[in-house]
């Protein structure tokens, strides 16, 4: 039969003086009968010992073993040590799964862009609503701004670019609040795109001077545009312009002359084409497939105050990735995402985009299904290669714990286990090798690839 722990000295039943058999209650709740009065009362707690017992099983397996240690230092001890090194309130979190909702009413900061789908279409779909979350999407002008809301807790979670957690974490370019991507949005979906009138300058070398638009600094665009042109033999910092741009505004940039070209999300790669100003040049996954964009975020106070309602909305979140992951529902994604609330986007540019047949710009029909992908898993890989380039080009100065930060802020424990109750099958291991332009990048030796280019702020 399943056993039970008993209670602490906070609670009637500690979970660390004896274990005894679970009974059902006349109730007909999975508690024991003595349990009715705790569990009527505060029905968290009865799981918040759970763990904590669990926990204690799992370091001390044997029995008398455990009693002794328990006897000898006491439960309060006990308690305090297990938390100063695991996230109790982000597991108890992922094991309440129907607890009480803390907070129902949010705030979600959005960029229109389709990085977002999961989090804009979980709206329209319902998704939000089947948790209990009464959420209010934020459509907000540019990623400096996202950020500053989070900082001052006008949103409650937000759409990042996935570097910016990080950053925030690290308090670069802002004021230091410790955030946490809980599950990547997309990958892929992302494009250099050229004026027409560059049509007969496809080599990057004939690139010298050109003004190119990012969204903001800590972005995978400014790390991936840097990484290409660099592979190509050109300085992003002495050969071209880099340009922050907030994303809606890139195409009437383009249309303008102010620049020349974009490393940036969709819509708007296709949007250039759809208006006839611009090509696609090349696709993000051309330079790496697979890689993250955008995240899903909260900050650490966000999970600790409210560990209910965190459970809940990455539950939202990740069934709307699983669902926006199966290219049989694309169209339906695009429809209810486009219109003025939203994107605010034709939408026949949004389904070029998300089923991968589209119009390049160049008089060419291109069918590439994994165009923009939306594969939530936060590989902490993925992060140590975005503090590599933070590093490669002088964001990041002196030494960096790469590893520590990547496990810090990527909840990558918390998204495998709520990604297999949302269907996903999530992989093995956390530090999952890739490569970029066909060089594979090792995790495991984050420095030596730092110093493995000829081109970058530490070479200069």
């Amino acid at each position: 039969m399943a056993k039970f722990p008993e209670t602490t000295s906070q609670s009637p039943y500690s979970p660390y003086d004896a274990e005894r058999t679970l009974l059902r209650c006349g109730c007909g709740q999975d508690h024991a009968p003595q349990e009715h009065a705790l569990a009527a009362t505060d029905p968290d707690a009865l799981s918040r010992d759970f763990i904590e017992a669990s926990l204690v099983k799992a370091m001390f397996p044997v029995e008398s073993v455990r009693r002794n240690f328990l006897r000898a230092v006491g439960a309060g001890t006990v308690r305090a040590a297990i938390a100063s090194v695991l996230p109790l309130g982000s597991l108890q979190a992922m094991a309440q799964d129907k607890g009480t909702l803390e907070k129902k009413d949010l705030k979600i900061g959005f960029i229109a862009i389709t990085c977002a789908a999961p989090l804009i279409m979980a709206d329209p779909l319902g998704f939000y609503k089947r948790e209990g979350l009464n959420v209010q999407l934020n459509k907000t002008a540019g990623w400096a701004l996202i950020r500053d809301k989070m900082v001052n807790k006008e949103h409650d979670a937000s759409h990042f670019l996935s570097p910016m957690p990080l950053a925030m974490t690290m308090g670069l370019g802002s004021s230091q609040v410790n955030m946490n991507v809980a599950s990547i949005q997309n990958t892929n979906g992302q494009a250099i795109t050229l004026h027409l009138k560059h049509k007969d300058k496809r080599d990057p070398k004939s690139w010298k001077g050109f003004k190119f638009a990012v969204p903001f600094e800590y972005s995978m665009h400014n790390f991936l545009l840097r990484y290409y042109l660099a592979e190509h033999g050109l300085n992003p910092d002495t050969d071209v312009q880099i340009r922050v741009t907030p994303p809606p505004e890139m195409v009437a940039n383009l249309r303008a002359g102010n620049i020349d070209g974009f490393l940036g999300p969709d819509p708007f790669n296709q949007r250039a084409v759809y208006d006839e100003i611009g090509f696609i040049h090349i696709l993000s996954k051309e330079i790496w497939d697979g890689h993250p964009c955008c995240a899903f975020g909260v900050s650490d106070s966000f999970i600790a105050q409210n560990p209910n309602t965190f459970a809940a909305l990455y539950r939202a979140v990740l069934s709307a990735s699983y669902m926006a992951s199966q290219p049989k529902d694309r169209a339906l994604i695009a429809k209810v995402i486009a219109p003025a609330q939203y994107l605010n986007q034709p939408e026949a540019v949004i389904n070029q985009v998300l089923t991968g047949k589209f119009a390049d710009g160049l008089g060419n029909i291109r069918n590439v299904p994994d165009r923009a992908n939306f594969d939530p898993m936060p590989w902490q890989s993925m992060a140590v290669w975005m503090l590599t380039q933070m590093k490669r080009w002088g964001y990041i100065k002196g030494e960096v714990n790469y590893r520590q930060i990547a496990e810090k802020v990527f909840l990558l424990t918390d998204a495998k286990r709520q990604m297999k109750l949302a269907g996903f099958t999530p992989e093995a291991g956390a530090y999952r090798k890739f490569k970029v332009m066909g060089k594979e990048f090792d995790p495991a030796q984050p420095e030596n690839y730092v110093k493995s280019f000829a081109i970058s702020k530490l070479a200069s």
